[in-house]
Parts: structure tokens; C-alpha cells; sequence
């Protein structure tokens, strides 16, 4: 098991700067940035490239409609060539708000379209011709630059049709709000199952799910902030399936009983449910939640920061080997 993190910026660069360096410090094999509506995540990978030297630097994902496929991979091979080859390329489909409302961009055939785009990167990372697509066409090829073959690409996935198609094309999985359970039933024979479909088992083939995390001596305040964050996710297609296929179809059922009623919607979200997918706890609560994704399946859980927390400490009680 290699144990990473999800460090985000949040209100100073310089701040989060330091939060890489002490992650790096610390042992952890990877910290990942999402891509939301503040700084630019691949933008942020590169300044935490220059501030580091050993710890490998990812997106936890970045949606595939606000790039071309052309555009999405010379900038991945900028930055894997400036960070000395340790760039993990997490891609994703994000939702129709964020493709549709902040890009114009249409999600019409999420599944056929995010193996259309890996392919696409892939070849100009390998200096290939781009094959032909539906969605995208390009001719474009890497110059004064050698490719970057190796160059690990990651796909997120919940639905098991990309949870297969990750196995199938990708080196990786990103999963968020992925709990053990689900990692165990669904991500890990789907994922299986593509890698049969390539001819490929899953040995070297990363599974990295975000797992919200927090050293406090009082779980309750880190669930109910948890509560407020969750809520828009139970309103989501694709998660809420995630959510009753992980064994906890009587919170959503409990969330659409309160609809209009916002306290309680957020108290349809069970104290099982945040347990299970949470680490929270003292030190040992923390490790053993982070244990439980292993025992799942996960071979790279990346501990996360609830908001109101102390996330230095939460990196320190988490720390490989610690």
C-alpha cells in the first residue's frame, strides 16, 4: 500500500506549498490536486513540482471537456518534463453543470468520449498520430519535446461502465466518495474485469480513493461538516447509484424523504455511512480507516482535509510508516 494526499490550495499558495513539502518529508508517494473553481489545478501541480523533488504530483481530475485531448497532453508532458517524470494525469468527466454551465461544453456519450480523449493523449505523449475521433480530431504532434510514453494517465470512474473502461485504457482509478465497501463489490471486480478485456491483470493497475480524514479527539463536529459537504452528492445520478450500491440505499431513500427540509437532508447521512467512508478518529481510528480502503482493495488511499480540522496533524497521524 502507498499512502498519498489531497492537498488543495485553499486561501494561499504559499501555505499549501508548505503542506506538499511536509507530505513529501513525511514518506507519502503522491498528493493530488482536484480541479474546482479556484486556482487551476494542472497550473498548481507545476508550482508544486517546483517546491518538491521525490513526491510524485497528480490531478484528482481534471474535467476532459475544458481541454482538447491535443491541448490536455503537451501540457501533461510540459509538466512531467519538468517535474522529472512524476506527473499522474488524472482525468474525468466531471458533471453537465460544470461541462455545461462554467465551459459550454456537452456531455453526450460520457463513457465512448473519455476512451476517445485517452487515446488521443496517449498518442502525443507517445508521439504518435492521433487516431481519429468523433468528439475530437487533431493532428497535432509534439515538437522540441521528446514524448513521454510512460506517463501515467488516471481516470475517475463510479459508474461500473468506467469503472471497466479505467481497467480497460488507464494506468489508474481516482474514486471519491468511494467507500470500502463499494471499492470491494463493484471498483475492484469492474475494474478486473477491463483489465481481462485488455488482456492485463490488475498487478501494477492503481486504485486511489480520496478518503476524507481528520485526527480529533471528537468525531462528531468532522461528520457533521462532512453532512454539509455530502448533501449536493446525494442529489447526483451517478453518486447516488454509487451510494445504494455500497449498501446504503436507506440514506438516500431517508435524503429524498426530507427533500426541502436542508437539517434534515443532511440528517439522512448516517453516522455508518460517514464511519465507514471516513477516517476520524485519534491516531489509530485514523490509520485503521485508512487500513479498511487497503483491506478493500485500494492500493493507494489519499487522505483528504474536513474542512474545520487540523489537517498537519491529520497528515502526521497518517504518515507511511508512522
Amino acid at each position: 500500500m502507498a499512502v498519498g494526499c489531497f492537498i488543495s490550495t485553499g486561501r494561499s499558495i504559499d501555505s499549501a506549498v508548505e503542506r506538499v513539502r511536509m507530505a513529501e518529508s513525511l514518506g507519502y508517494e503522491a498528493c493530488y490536486v482536484t480541479h474546482i473553481a479556484g486556482r487551476e489545478s494542472l497550473t498548481v501541480v507545476t508550482i508544486y513540482a517546483g517546491a518538491t523533488q521525490r513526491i510524485r504530483l497528480g490531478t484528482g481530475v481534471v474535467p476532459i471537456y475544458t481541454r482538447t485531448p491535443a491541448t490536455m497532453g503537451q501540457t501533461a508532458a510540459t509538466i512531467d518534463d519538468y517535474c522529472g517524470g512524476r506527473l499522474n494525469l488524472g482525468l474525468g468527466v466531471s458533471h453537465r453543470p460544470v461541462v455545461e454551465g462554467w465551459h459550454g461544453q456537452t456531455i453526450d456519450k460520457p463513457v465512448a468520449e473519455m476512451r476517445e480523449y485517452v487515446a488521443i493523449v496517449r498518442a502525443v505523449l507517445r508521439g504518435e498520430d492521433p487516431p481519429p475521433g468523433e468528439k475530437w480530431r487533431t493532428a497535432f504532434h509534439l515538437a522540441g519535446l521528446d514524448p513521454r510514453p510512460e506517463l501515467p494517465i488516471y481516470t475517475a470512474a463510479l459508474s461500473p461502465g468506467m469503472l471497466r473502461l479505467a481497467g480497460e485504457i488507464a494506468d489508474g482509478v481516482v474514486l471519491w466518495l468511494c467507500n470500502p465497501n463499494y471499492i470491494r463489490d463493484v471498483v475492484v471486480p469492474e475494474v478486473t474485469a477491463g483489465r481481462e478485456r485488455a488482456g492485463k491483470t490488475l498487478e501494477r493497475f492503481d486504485i486511489v480513493p480520496a478518503v476524507p480524514a481528520a485526527l480529533t479527539d471528537d468525531p462528531a463536529p468532522a461528520y457533521e461538516v462532512m453532512r454539509r459537504d455530502l448533501l449536493p452528492y446525494f442529489g447526483l445520478p451517478f453518486y447516488r447509484a454509487m451510494i445504494e450500491r455500497s449498501g446504503f440505499d436507506a440514506d438516500v431513500a431517508a435524503y429524498d424523504a426530507a427533500a426541502g427540509d436542508v437539517e434534515a437532508m443532511q440528517a439522512a447521512i448516517s453516522t455508518d455511512f460517514l464511519e465507514v467512508l471516513t477516517a476520524v478518529g485519534d491516531e489509530a481510528a485514523v490509520r485503521a480507516g485508512i487500513d479498511r480502503y487497503a483491506e478493500a482493495g485500494a492500493t493507494s488511499p489519499c487522505v483528504g482535509p474536513i474542512p474545520k480540522t487540523d489537517f498537519e496533524a491529520t497528515l502526521r497521524a497518517a504518515a507511511p510508516g508512522g
